[in-house]
Formats: C-alpha cells, sequence, structure tokens
C-alpha cells in the first residue's frame, strides 16, 4: 500500500509542477503558445484557461490527500 501511494504520490507532484509550469503569468504562459496572447489579455480568461485552472485544483488536492496519507502511513 505504501509503495503504491508513494508512486502515485510522485506522479500527482510531477503533474502539479507542469500544470502549474502551464499558468499564464504577467506576459506568458498557455495563452501566449496558441498565439492569442494580446486577445486573451483584452477579453480576460478563456475556456482554456478556466479549465487548467481546475485541472490544477484537483491535482493540488490530490497532492494534498496523499502527502496527508504517506505522513500518516508513516
Amino acid at each position: 500500500m505504501t509503495l503504491f501511494l508513494t508512486i502515485f504520490h510522485i506522479i500527482v507532484s510531477l503533474a502539479l509542477l507542469v500544470l502549474v509550469l502551464l499558468h499564464s503569468g504577467k506576459g506568458g504562459g498557455l495563452s501566449d503558445m496558441f498565439g492569442s496572447g494580446g486577445v486573451s489579455a483584452a477579453a480576460g480568461s478563456t475556456a482554456v484557461e478556466k479549465n487548467l485552472d481546475r485541472i490544477t485544483i484537483v491535482v493540488a488536492t490530490m497532492f494534498g490527500f496523499t502527502t496527508l496519507s504517506l505522513a500518516l502511513l508513516l
């Protein structure tokens, strides 16, 4: 059980790292990769960015649960 949870925690950690790096900062991020940097800044958040936010929240919650689970098991 602990080995499975540790491997799952590593996968979730890497996924969270990638998702956070995909978020746009002041002048870049996911929206600039698709060539709509100036348009999305004027129009607000796009659907892609909203979905990225939702996925990041879910993965961050999973990260928190796996961290607490590993702490309690070990």
